[in-house]
């Protein structure tokens, strides 16, 4: 079981990994996700070779400070953006990025 957050709740969610330049980035890509493989419950690469661009959708189910810092982490890597859609365990609607909350009330 995933160590729980200072406020005792987990995130379930999924994250969205944009890989340019898939050759030269992917290791390390690769080397992060598995250091964080704990709150990994899958994922699902697919290559889109006519951008030259990787989109990796993964599922995880951690604290807001583990999937933070996976992402945070990922994210710093040149070539890579990240974009995550959370939600409490139990919880009805899906807590997203401010750019996705912002939208959600214009």
């Amino acid at each position: 079981m995933n160590e729980l957050d200072a406020a005792g709740e987990h995130r379930l969610g999924v994250v969205a990994v944009f890989v340019e330049n898939r050759l030269d980035t992917a290791p390390r890509v690769n080397e992060i996700l598995s250091e964080y493989g704990r709150i990994l419950v899958g994922r699902m690469g697919i290559p889109y070779r006519e951008r030259n661009l990787s989109v990796i959708a993964v599922i995880v189910d951690g604290s807001n400070d583990d999937i933070g810092a996976m992402t945070g982490r990922l994210g710093a890597l040149p070539g890579v953006s990240v974009k995550a859609a959370l939600r409490k365990k139990g919880e009805e609607g899906i807590e997203g990025s401010r750019d996705q909350v912002e939208a959600k009330t214009r």
